[in-house]
């Protein structure tokens, strides 16, 4: 049945069938479903199904849960066939980036495959030998009866398999260069834009639109703008997933954090009917304010009549009222005092927030990487310390593998140096300045570092975050060094979060106990490792909820690294001023191996102490445009409600 809205049918508005799942692991589940009803009715047709695969981060769960039914609900892959769609060129299968490794580590080797059913782009050949691959991989495809169901990710760029912008509705297998943004994308995986191959082997546009089905998936707020320009923009070659809507059976599968973009839900009530919530009413007005460029409480009647929000003042009253309810609910979450004010602050008619009795407070701040603490909410952590609290800071992870390998020689060296001229074993010291030199010199772009190396930047990192909450008042003893071992492997792909992980948590937490709890809620990191830091504690906080004293304890959600809450979200805005501001910057400043140039930037290419500024700013600017109060800057939090919806 055609999803409608009031009297609009969504096909209208999105050229794609869409299905939008609250996390990505539901998505992922539905579509390893689809796949395993296609294999087996394939199979019992007693003809062979032919799959187009895909690689990167987004269809891991998908392929997790095809292992998951092989093991333990017999699905049998006998009479499969696969066709990958594409392979960096140059490329040996063995390497760590190899597309051959990564589809033997996440599906090939788990499952009854035959290996000569298997094909994925050769990254191995002499360029004379590329066209005339490319037109076999083609003529494999259709001696197969061409592919039955397509996987597929979205690039930034909205690009498929590696058709960047410019590819042709027709294109064909090819070899291809990647365009600026691709390579910036892959550069963690490489350990740098340097190591990032300039080409690479692709399934063309025209093959996949030859797909009998296509499923493409798209998950995180990364992914939002392209996949709604995909979706519901016009059909073009700068956007080369466009064109799938004029394919007859493709389907998007995205996460909500994906669909914020989308008409459905960036603005519903521009459908049609909805069920009119105090969130969605909030999202309603901020959306309003900002259309008309109004602050909330000069909205008038008309504004929302010509916006399409008539039914929302016919069902909640006046404008007025509705936008009186909205500016004190902004204005609510604005606390100059995180932590509780003590008694002496105390004013007839302040804002009471949770556990306002307690004071001083102690607060734990789990930081996912040495320099979260800081970047995301630094000016709150100085704020509470400033305010009598006691902070301790949980660094989960070392970020060992974001030290460049420069910074671990020089490291080494002043070791070295400093231990010589003190007479402390000079023999040893000697040996591990050396090998770190060699190590080094004979790396290989991606090759996992040396235990030793790992240790020393490991080393770095944490010298590091002491020098920045040394600056910020918080004592070394109340800095937890947690090293999570889902983290340890060296390499950019970690380990699922484990039982020992989760323990780890419970232990620190029971030894704090404390009142507040934040933690990293910005999901869009692109390797992973916030999701899965934030599943430690959430998971912790769960096992614990019965201890007597996290009854009295709150868990915020904080952001800023790779993304900010949205204004109808917050929940506790806290307002730093310049010089507050100036001490987060100085603060973040200390994190001196990831200053001027990360070797993980993400696809922004802003400094992170530069992203969080702008976006505490941009905060700050939005609630002064909406009419509340002008401050230099804002971080935001949210309150975690309890369960573990928010990261599955």
């Amino acid at each position: 049945m055609q999803l409608r809205f009031d009297n609009v049918p969504l096909d209208e508005v999105e050229k794609i069938p869409c299905r939008v799942f609250r996390h990505a692991t539901q998505a992922s589940l539905a579509v390893a479903q689809q796949i395993a009803a296609l294999i087996r009715t394939r199979e019992g047709e007693g003809r062979p199904c032919v799959l187009g695969l895909a690689t990167g981060s987004t269809p891991v769960g998908v392929y997790n849960a095809l292992v998951r039914m092989h093991q333990e609900e017999g699905l049998s892959f006998r009479n499969v066939i696969t066709f990958n769609l594409d392979e960096y060129y140059p490329m040996q299968p063995h390497e760590l980036q190899s597309y051959v490794r990564f589809m033997h580590e996440h599906l090939f080797d788990h499952v009854d495959i035959d290996p000569a059913n298997i094909h994925i782009p050769d990254g191995t050949l002499v360029d004379t030998d590329v066209d005339d691959y490319c037109r076999r991989y083609e003529q494999a495809i259709q001696q197969c009866g061409g592919i039955d169901l397509q996987l597929l990710g979205i690039g930034r760029t909205g690009h498929i398999g590696f058709n960047e912008p410019g590819s042709g509705r027709n294109s064909r297998t090819r070899l291809i260069t990647l365009d600026r943004i691709t390579r910036r994308d892959a550069a963690s995986d490489f350990f740098g834009d340097d190591n990032v191959p300039r080409r690479a082997i692709t399934m063309g546009v025209g093959t996949i639109l030859d797909a009998h089905q296509v499923v493409i998936m798209a998950f995180g707020e990364g992914k939002a703008r392209i996949t709604a320009e995909a979706i519901e923009g016009e059909i073009t070659s700068s956007v080369a997933a466009s064109f799938l809507q004029k394919h007859p059976n493709s389907q998007f599968f995205i996460d909500e954090a994906a669909a914020e973009h989308l008409t459905r839900r960036r603005c519903p009530w521009t459908l049609g009917k909805v069920k009119w919530d105090e969130t969605l009413i909030r999202k309603a007005v901020i959306w309003l304010a900002q259309q008309v460029d109004k602050p909330v409480l000069k909205l008038t009647e008309e504004d929302y009549n010509e916006e399409g929000l008539q039914d929302l003042v016919a069902t909640r009253g006046s404008a007025y009222e509705i936008n009186l309810q909205v500016f004190r609910s902004l204005q609510s979450t604005i606390t100059g005092w995180p932590g509780g004010k003590p008694d002496h602050e105390k004013k007839p008619g302040d804002r009471s927030q949770a556990h306002e009795h307690i004071y001083p407070k102690r607060v734990l701040i789990f930081s996912p990487h040495p320099d979260d603490d800081v970047i995301s909410m630094g000016g709150t952590l100085i704020r509470l310390v400033d305010q009598g609290h006691e902070v301790h800071v949980a660094y989960q992870t070392s970020g060992n593998i974001a030290v460049f390998d420069d910074d671990a020689i020089r490291f080494a060296e002043f070791a070295a140096e400093f231990n010589r001229h003190f007479g402390i074993d000079p023999q040893r010291t000697g040996e591990l300045e050396a090998h770190i030199e060699e190590f080094v010199k004979n790396k290989q772009p991606g090759q996992v570092d040396s235990p030793e190396v790992q240790f020393i930047k490991g080393i770095i990192r944490r010298a590091e975050a002491r020098a920045a909450t040394r600056f910020c008042g918080v004592p070394a003893e109340q800095l937890h060094f947690q090293d999570l071992p889902f983290y340890e492997t060296g390499r950019v792909r970690k380990k699922p979060l484990g039982d020992e992980d989760i323990q780890m948590t419970m232990d620190l937490l029971n030894k704090v106990q404390p009142h507040q709890i934040y933690c990293a809620g910005d999901l869009s990191d692109p390797h992973g490792t916030h999701r899965t830091c934030l599943a430690a504690v959430l998971n912790a906080c769960l096992r614990l909820k019965e201890e007597s004293w996290y009854q009295d304890s709150a868990v915020w959600l904080y952001r800023g690294a790779w993304q900010e809450w949205g204004p109808h979200q917050l929940e506790m805005s806290v307002p730093i001023s310049p010089q507050e501001l100036m001490r987060k910057r100085a603060a973040i400043f200390k994190h001196e191996s990831q200053k001027d140039k990360a070797l993980f930037p993400g696809s922004d290419p802003r400094e992170f102490w530069q992203r969080a500024e702008d976006r505490n700013r941009s905060t700050a600017q939005l609630f002064d445009a909406l009419g509340l109060a002008e401050y230099e800057a804002i971080e935001g939090f949210v309150r975690w409600k309890g369960d573990l919806d928010t990261v599955l």
